[in-house]
């Protein structure tokens, strides 16, 4: 059946899109065609919009042997060791169905890992939903909570971290970004190619059914409307438990020495994870659609191709060693069907009952696809666009601002969420949600890695550069604090539609940040992903750069969590602050503003921060180390005194710092600065390091008692803190009616 262009339109191609398949092809396509390019060609699967901005990111240095082009990133750790990592996201199918939309997400970036060879040992996630008190809020939440740890919990991979934030800019698109990260010996590092012409392809997993069809190409590339609950069929089905069965078949045959190449049939099913393994093998593939597993009568080949059905996997395996592969997949319970071959001639070729229903160039579909430099605008400044201190009156109660700030739904413990997931399984989690990173031991070595996923969007809404420098930094910043050296960073770049000006120049922005400030901290980009269309009925979100930052300990029994240890114990700032209040959490929660600008970041003076605390934790001289991000000075100490994983709290008695306003002081949001605690007798050591460094360094007080006392301004028990602060969101959740809002 010949597809027309009315079709290619539904298909989300736009009309010279159609155009250039009737050129590749030299023909109309078959509606099997149509529906390939559409996937290949969405916004999901080819980035056509952002391929040419991605190239000014820093994608190598001495420790990369990935980067971006793989399932995953890899870097090397020493020792024969490689930590190889991945964010994606999974934002429209979690904002149609939030359970299974997280699930699925989950699932599918634990198998871009072990299609890598590594065995996924963590996972963390970064949610961003809209107000608590939106009446779909509390639907997806939980909805999006319970999936994730559902799903985690299930196959046995910890989730160790992450970041939840709450904001009306995404009452109606929500953000799920999942990150995994595995470990594998660098002799065992496996790659998605399909090499080698007449190798046999072999499909592994769960059967073929209906789920997920045009999940790339009409979910994922497009914004929402008012007909979105339409989409609900389009979005996976999750089985946990058929995962893990896979994940261990793979990490098996993968040790046999069998297997040429691996992949995830991810976004866009079978047909992507061909076409793609073709594409970097430099060969073609030939699929017969008949071979793959259905789970449901009756489907059509253009099903097949577009199915979108998870737990599955297709491998192209050496030539005669296809029944030493299939036994394992057997032993495990697994489908293990040979759908196709490897050729030699570039195309992607498909038939059906004997029927050629699919053949397209390879290059068509990868190397080849569209390409956009869309038009880039700065939106027009909103008049009265900078937050001036001097115009905002100074609080009356310094205590009630403290309590407010630790109560409020960015800043309050996210305990109701991390304790509904198994953070411990495994058995390498030295350090658990709760600290600024997450920190594993590395088995059968002195290493550990430290792990943050951190992105302020208030920051990059209101200057995208300057936002996404630091994030960057931040997230260098929270595994510096776990006593770790930064290593590289995966992202995951969320915004609004690229077809407007406005978006692209906000996404050109951040790219620039990001290359700039991965530069300067010597923390390449090895993997990621970009989402666009998170809009709904032309309102889309603030740009949201999520930053996952891996580090490096030498020796994880050196590292540093952000809990005061000792009463005593010496309490020390490093860095400047200064009166900065744009984009602060403080100008939003008690004033009710959302204005620039955003605090000044110099990143020589960051890289110099790194290497204070690096020596210090090194040297053994740090008991805690804490980054001073949202809600400043003031909630940085009040987590040091309340966040330790044993209950134990230890308040501290401080002075506040002279020559600044005492709100900008203590609630002002000024980068590049640390909260370290000490044994008196080792000042001077830091003294010297700061010196070296040219750091600035503060002595603020010291740690003990059971209050927060900081100069005259603060004066509270551990326990009203710990009232406000522990609790709250849970009562926020557990008190408002479970909204079900299908």
């Amino acid at each position: 059946m010949e597809a027309s262009l009315e079709q290619a339109l539904e298909h989300g191609l736009t009309e010279g899109e159609y155009r250039k398949v009737l050129e590749v092809l030299g023909r109309v396509p078959s509606l099997e065609e149509l529906g390939v390019f559409s996937a290949m060609w969405s916004e999901h699967c080819s980035y056509k919009s952002s391929r040419l901005l991605l190239r000014e990111l820093p994608t190598s240095g001495p420790h990369v042997l990935q980067g971006p082009g793989e399932n995953a990133g890899v870097v090397d750790v020493g020792e024969g060791l490689a930590v190889v990592f991945k964010i994606e996201s999974h934002n429209h199918p979690s904002f149609v169905e939030p359970y299974q939309g997280a699930a699925t997400g989950v699932g599918g970036i634990l198998r871009d890992i072990f299609a890598m060879g590594a065995r996924p040992v963590a996972s963390l996630n970064s949610l961003r939903f809209g107000a608590l008190d939106h009446p779909r809020t509390n639907y997806l939440l939980r909805g999006v909570v319970a999936g994730i740890g559902d799903y985690g919990n299930s196959v046995g991979v910890p989730t160790v971290g992450g970041e939840v934030y709450f904001d009306p800019a995404y009452d109606r698109n929500i953000l799920v970004n999942a990150f995994t990260l595995g470990i594998v010996r660098v002799d065992s590092l496996y790659r998605a190619a399909a090499a080698g012409v007449g190798n046999p392809l072999l499909y592994v997993g769960s059967k073929t059914g209906r789920d997920g069809i045009h999940g790339a190409s009409l979910l994922a590339s497009a914004e929402f409307d008012s007909d979105s609950d339409k989409k609900r069929p389009t979005v996976q089905v999750g089985d946990p438990f058929t995962e893990k069965l896979l994940m261990e078949a793979c990490l098996e045959a993968i040790g046999t020495g069998s297997l040429v190449g691996i992949q995830d049939m991810g976004a866009a099913g079978l047909t992507s994870s061909a076409a793609e393994m073709a594409g970097r093998g430099g060969n073609g593939v030939e699929l017969d659609l008949c071979a793959v597993p259905k789970r449901e009568s009756g489907m059509t080949p253009y099903e097949v191709l577009l199915s979108e059905s998870q737990e599955r996997m297709l491998l192209v395996v050496k030539a005669g060693e296809e029944e030493k592969v299939k036994s394992i997949f057997s032993k495990w319970d697994l489908d293990a069907v040979v759908v196709g071959r490897v050729t030699g001639s570039g195309r992607f070729r498909a038939t059906w009952e004997g029927r050629v229903v699919a053949d397209i160039p390879v290059a068509a579909l990868t190397t080849e696809a569209p390409a956009y430099a869309r038009p880039r605008a700065q939106p027009a400044e909103e008049e009265s666009a900078e937050a001036s201190l001097g115009k905002l009156p100074e609080p009356m109660d310094y205590n009630d601002v403290v309590l407010r700030l630790l109560g409020s739904p960015n800043l309050c413990s996210r305990e109701w969420v991390y304790r509904q997931y198994d953070s411990y399984v495994g058995g390498d989690t030295v350090v658990r949600p709760g600290s600024d990173a997450a920190v594993l031991r590395l088995d059968d070595t002195k290493k550990g890695v430290a792990i943050s996923l951190d992105g302020n969007s208030r920051f990059c809404r209101l200057d995208p550069y300057v936002g996404a420098v630091i994030a960057v930094a931040e997230g260098a910043r929270n595994v510096v604090a776990s006593g770790a050296r930064p290593l590289a960073i995966t992202n995951c770049l969320n915004f609004g539609n690229p077809e407007k000006p406005q978006v692209m120049w906000q996404f050109e922005e951040t790219i620039y940040g990001l290359r700039d400030a991965c530069r300067a901290l010597g923390t390449p980009v090895v993997s990621g992903n970009v989402s666009f269309y998170n809009e709904t009925e032309g309102q889309g979100i603030p740009p949201t750069p999520v930053i996952g930052m891996v580090g490096l300990l030498e020796d994880v029994g050196f590292h540093l969590t952000q809990w005061f240890k000792e009463e005593g114990d010496v309490i020390v700032l490093l860095g400047r602050s200064r009166e900065e209040i744009g984009g602060s959490e403080y100008l939003h929660v008690i004033h009710g503003e959302i204005k620039g600008p955003v605090p000044w970041i110099d990143l020589k003076v960051e890289k110099a921060l790194h290497s204070v605390c690096l020596a210090a934790a090194r040297d053994g001289i740090l008991r805690s180390a804490h980054d001073v991000a949202e809600g400043g000075l003031a909630v940085a100490l009040a987590e040091s005194c309340l966040s330790a994983d044993n209950g134990v709290m230890l308040g501290a008695r401080v002075e506040a710092e002279a020559g600044l306003r005492p709100d900008a002081a203590l609630f002002g949001e000024s980068q590049s600065r640390m909260i370290v605690s000490l044994r008196r007798r080792h000042l001077n050591q830091l003294r010297e390091l700061c010196r070296r460094e040219q750091v600035p360094m503060l002595v603020l007080g010291e740690v003990g008692g059971n209050r927060l006392e900081i100069g005259e301004y603060v004066d509270l028990p551990l326990k009203h803190l710990y009232e406000s602060w522990k609790g709250a969101l849970g009562r926020q959740v557990e008190g408002r009616a479970r909204v079900a809002v299908a």
